[in-house]
């Protein structure tokens, strides 16, 4: 754990950049903007419609995405990698803390952004937290194992940007949401499920049972950091690197 300090370091260094940062920041700002918005008309919206849509399925995959595939994928590309990777440290500690780092900042951004906008659209009701913290817990999980995923994703290929959004885009947008039997394939469907399963069915779903949608988001977890440990254990560097 000490060995990999350094590192979680660096790459949040390289995380928070201005840039970055201030990008990550107005995204998870809209949901709450519009909550704002919808609660100085006096507009009455089930939470639901807010927290599925804008969270889960938007802002979600993208903060996750944005994180997850520069942590480890942008050193990869920009060849500074290779200063890491000849150090005498296991492999496998570099892909933990790049993960740990891209996952914890996913978190750290979403969780109070989906509590912000559920509490401005629903109140502080019994009933409407409930809602909320049950999606602020499912967007947590489901944040971690994104960018779990994009981390390892970048471990195999310098597109892992491009795949991972055609991956939100079409996949989860679209077919796993047509094709029922490869629902279990979807971490956005784990995440409603998790949701689901802590609260209520989200508006319009059929979710994946509770267990069935844990177990999904921890596999995902576990599966990426055992590929991207493998991917980088046999990682080569070049003669011109």
């Amino acid at each position: 754990m000490i060995a990999t300090m350094p590192i979680t370091a660096v790459t949040l260094r390289g995380l928070l950049g201005r840039r970055r940062t201030l990008l990550m920041v107005l995204l998870v700002g809209l949901p709450v903007l519009v909550a704002l918005l919808l609660r100085v008309a006096g507009s009455d919206v089930n939470v639901d419609r807010i927290l599925d849509p804008m969270i889960v399925r938007t802002i979600l995959p993208l903060v996750a995405l944005v994180f997850g595939t520069a942590a480890l994928g942008s050193e990869l590309e920009d060849g500074t990698a290779v200063y890491l990777i000849i150090k005498p440290i296991p492999r496998w500690r570099i892909i933990a803390a790049k993960m740990l780092v891209a996952a914890g900042l996913t978190v750290a951004l979403i969780m109070p952004a989906t509590v912000a906008t559920g509490i401005l659209v629903a109140g502080f009701g019994p009933g409407s937290m409930a809602t909320t913290f049950a999606y602020a817990l499912a967007a947590s999980a489901g944040g971690a194992a994104y960018a779990c995923a994009f981390v390892a994703l970048s471990a195999f290929t310098g597109r892992a940007l491009i795949i991972g959004l055609a991956y939100t885009l079409v996949w989860e947008g679209v077919l796993a949401g047509l094709l029922e039997g490869t629902r279990f394939l979807s971490i956005r469907q784990a995440t409603l499920g998790i949701a689901a399963g802590l609260d209520e069915p989200p508006f319009g779903q059929t979710p994946l049972e509770l267990p069935l949608s844990v177990a999904i988001i921890a596999l995902v977890i576990v599966g990426s950091f055992v590929l991207g440990s493998l991917r980088l254990a046999r990682f080569e560097i070049r003669g011109g690197d």
